[in-house]
């Protein structure tokens, strides 16, 4: 009597499902969002809605060419990708080094910042959003490879899994930081530190190490708020002032506190079921990308926003269980640095919105319109997605890849 194999299918539809879920939440919100007059061209507004449709039918047919590439294909062009985004980025460093006008035609400064190329047909792409697929490429490929060298792991290869890590980090990072980015280079980080506790690094050597990150931290987040003078050189003026502006936003609400204290004002008001879809009341700058989750709670209210952060804790569970299901570790890694994406975006993103973290300029992920950065997010679900398309189970039977 043979036992029959029951396959489970190739492609993971729950997680098409929650995008898709999500893409609908996007289009409402930004629809509604640009109802203020900061969009207003003439007597029209700005639609920002068939664009933002067109870069999730876009951004579709990039996860699909990324879900066809199994992970030996993934690991042959992760180096290549993470080297040519790298001089990309260093290439923006370099116009800006050149001086080149504000409005040079390769890559425009905005927000006071050279981040973006200009791409004929394309609009605006930044080289960063995409360096944050390549690095959690680079970082599975060096701890998979790291762990097939080392089969007996010591202390001594440990360090070394680290500083190797780290490099792979900090050279994108510290380009990022020269733009000025803080924000995309906390993101980085965060990529690191997932990535790092899943690698199989000894607690011997972490403990001590997060310790010192954290008293390191605090005592500069400290120097920061009260002795700033000592770290001349080190932060922007408006980035002391986006601290300031944090902690005591009512004080700077005519300049660095303006968009705090209207995004408090905005969430608030929505109360429990928000004032319904197009009602908006409260002025709020960049409503349709950085601040879209304030359009959400004050349209929609504590229910549509619990709704809309529901919808990122089931997609989190979904990636996460698609890590941990595989037997492939390069797969796992990039599942755990594609968490530590998404969950830093999310929390970052809304937490600047109620006060509980520093604004920046991190969109939230598959919600705020915007084009390199939802290309990359629908670019990352292509390899989580890649991971079940790669890899079979049977029920009743051993895995086997």
């Amino acid at each position: 009597m043979t036992t029959s194999k029951k396959t489970i299918p190739k492609i993971d539809y729950g997680i098409i499902l929650t995008l898709m879920l999500m893409a609908l939440v996007s289009l409402i919100a930004i629809y509604s969002a640009q109802k203020t007059g900061q969009y207003k061209v003439g007597e029209h507004n700005m639609n920002f809605v068939p664009k933002q449709i067109q870069w999730y039918v876009i951004g579709s047919v990039a996860a699909y060419v990324m879900m066809r590439f199994d992970s030996d294909q993934l690991k042959k062009v992760s180096w290549y990708a993470y080297g040519i985004c790298a001089f990309s980025l260093l290439g923006l460093l370099a116009i800006d080094a050149l001086h080149f006008p504000k409005e040079f035609f390769l890559a425009p400064e905005r927000n006071g910042a050279r981040s973006w190329y200009q791409i004929p047909g394309a609009g605006l792409i930044q080289p960063a959003e995409f360096m944050k697929i390549f690095l959690i490429m680079v970082l599975a490929k060096v701890t998979s490879g790291h762990h097939v060298k080392f089969v007996h792991k010591t202390l001594k290869s440990d360090f070394w899994l680290l500083i190797k890590l780290s490099v792979v980090t900090g050279v994108p990072a510290l380009l990022i930081l020269k733009q000025p980015d803080l924000g995309t280079a906390l993101v980085f980080i965060a990529i690191l530190l997932a990535v790092i506790l899943v690698s199989g690094i000894s607690w011997k050597i972490l403990v001590p190490l997060f310790t010192v990150c954290g008293i390191v931290g605090s005592v500069l987040l400290y120097i920061a708020i009260y002795h700033h003078e000592l770290l001349q050189g080190v932060l922007e003026a408006h980035q002391y002032k986006r601290i300031y502006s944090w902690l005591d936003p009512w004080n700077f609400r005519t300049d660095e506190g303006y968009q705090l204290v209207n995004a408090l004002q905005s969430i608030g008001s929505g109360m429990t079921t928000g004032k319904g879809f197009y009602n908006g009341e409260v002025y709020m700058p960049e409503s349709h990308s950085d601040f879209i989750f304030t359009t959400i709670g004050e349209e929609f209210g504590f229910v549509g926003a619990s709704i809309v952060i529901s919808l990122f804790f089931l997609l989190i569970y979904q990636i996460t269980k698609t890590g941990l299901d595989t037997k492939n570790p390069f797969y796992s890694y990039m599942c755990a640095g594609v968490v530590a994406m998404i969950a830093f975006h999310v929390f970052q993103n809304i937490g600047m919105t109620i006060g509980l973290m520093p604004i920046t300029g991190i969109p939230l992920p598959f919600i705020s319109y915007g084009g390199s950065g939802l290309l990359a997010n629908m670019m990352v679900i292509g390899i989580v997605l890649s991971v079940r398309y790669h890899y079979k189970r049977y029920m009743f039977a051993s895995d086997e890849e």
